[in-house]
Order: structure tokens, then C-alpha cells, then sequence
């Protein structure tokens, strides 16, 4: 019994060591490359959509890098919350944020170091021979605003725990059933709020946008989140799936059990 009940203990660690891992480096990873805005309509060869969205203001596919591995940090949040109920959630989202923070206090000291002559010597043209700041590239590509890291961790935070709450009061409304409504549910409420806070106090309340141009870019990254929860639902099935077959079907029901009632062992 005792062997049991340990390799019990350590599957349950190995799972949620695993799920949070996933989830850091995927929402680390979002904050470094959110910086590069792409064209969607341009992977296509299409020109800009050029949508009247309000007045005086028509809208492109213009989306920030992160929303291409967010979807990852949904599907994880969801598992976690699944496997180890809110707090679960709550508590790798807190030190999430601790990490972004202490992330970008680190590029803020190394942003400010002298760089060495040599470095800027070898790297003072591009590939087409034009001159080349290297070190102007290095600050302009990792160092952030002081209103997008508070935006984008104020509107994390928010997301997440909205997302805990709702996938939670869904899971005890549906019981184990209908994995997809608590997924999916919790997930468009959330990302609604995301993508409102981040562009309102990064760009709003620290910048130069005027609110119609918030409110329009929030709409285009919500549609995108929208058809991308949908889209990734199956995914979440097929983790699952495996989740059940590495725990086994007593430990995972127990576990899942617990994370419902917020008692999980974590």
C-alpha cells in the first residue's frame, strides 16, 4: 500500500510539474515575441482586409507574434484546472508573473550595459550591407514599455483567475461531462477580458491610442482567440486521453475529484 500510495504521490508531482512547465515557457515565450506585430492576410498573399470596423477606422488582420503559442497556455490552463482545480491555476499564474517581471528586470539591466566596440565593430551592417546598430536592434527588440509589462501582466493575471473561476462553477454544473463547454466557456470569457485590458492600459491609459483604435485591434485578437479555442477543443480531448491512461483511471478520477472540491495536493 505504501508503494503504491507513493507512486501515486510522484505521477501526481511528475503531471503537475509537467503542466506547469508547459505553461511557463509557452506565456514567457508570448511576452518575448509579442513585440513583432504580423499580417495574416500576408501569409496568404492577400492585401489588407481594410475593414470599417468603426468610423474613420478601418481594421487589418494585424496580430501580435504571442497569440501563436498562446493557445498553448489555454489548453494548459484548462488541464490544470482540470487535474488540480483554481488554485492549482492561481498559483503557477502568480508565478508566472513573478517570472515576467524578474524577466524584464533582467533585459532592463542587461539593456543597459555598455556594449563592447569589437561586438558593435562585427555587427555594424545587415545583410544587404546597410549600416547596423546591433545594439539599438537588441534594446528596440527586447526591451518593453513600461505600459505593456503592466498591461500585459495585469490583464494575465485577470484572465486567469476570471478563467479559474468560470471553468470551475462549469465543472460543477456539468460534472466530468462536456470537457469542451467548461473549456471553451471559461476560455471566451477570459480572453474577452484579456484582450480588452492589455491594449486599454498598455496602449490607452500609457499611450497614444485613441479608445476606438483599442477597441477595434481587441476585436480582431478575440476573434482570433475565439476560433482558436474552438478549433484546439479536440486537443484537449487527446490530452485527456493521456493524462487518464498515464495516471490510470482510480488515480485520475481521485485526483479529478479533488480538484473539484479545491483540494488537490499540490
Amino acid at each position: 500500500m505504501a508503494k503504491l500510495a507513493l507512486s501515486a504521490h510522484r505521477k501526481r508531482n511528475t503531471l503537475f510539474l509537467i503542466l506547469c512547465s508547459i505553461f511557463l515557457a509557452n506565456a514567457l515565450l508570448a511576452e518575448l515575441i509579442g513585440v513583432k506585430i504580423f499580417s495574416a492576410e500576408a501569409i496568404f498573399g492577400l492585401p489588407g482586409a481594410q475593414i470599417p470596423v468603426l468610423p474613420g477606422f478601418n481594421l487589418d488582420f494585424n496580430l501580435t507574434a504571442g497569440v501563436v503559442i498562446w493557445p498553448i497556455v489555454f489548453i494548459s490552463t484548462d488541464i490544470i484546472n482540470e487535474y488540480f482545480g483554481k488554485e492549482g491555476v492561481k498559483k503557477i499564474s502568480v508565478i508566472t508573473v513573478l517570472l515576467i517581471l524578474y524577466m524584464f528586470l533582467v533585459i532592463t539591466v542587461i539593456g543597459a550595459l555598455p556594449p563592447a566596440q569589437f561586438w558593435l565593430d562585427v555587427n555594424n551592417k545587415d545583410a544587404a550591407g546597410h549600416p547596423f546598430n546591433i545594439n539599438f536592434a537588441f534594446n528596440s527588440i527586447f526591451r518593453q514599455s513600461s505600459g505593456i509589462i503592466i498591461g500585459s501582466v495585469t490583464a494575465f493575471l485577470i484572465s486567469q483567475f476570471l478563467d479559474a473561476s468560470v471553468f470551475h462553477w462549469l465543472r460543477r454544473v456539468t460534472g466530468s461531462r462536456k470537457i469542451w463547454l467548461r473549456a471553451t466557456g471559461s476560455t471566451l470569457v477570459s480572453q474577452l477580458i484579456d484582450s480588452l485590458v492589455v491594449l486599454f492600459v498598455a496602449f490607452y491609459l500609457f499611450g497614444n491610442w485613441p479608445l476606438k483604435q483599442v477597441l477595434a485591434v481587441a476585436t480582431i485578437n478575440y476573434m482570433y482567440k475565439f476560433v482558436v479555442a474552438v478549433v484546439l477543443t479536440p486537443l484537449l480531448y487527446l490530452a485527456h486521453f493521456a493524462i487518464d491512461r498515464y495516471l490510470g483511471n482510480h488515480l485520475s478520477e481521485e485526483i479529478q475529484h479533488e480538484a473539484v472540491l479545491d483540494k488537490s495536493e499540490l
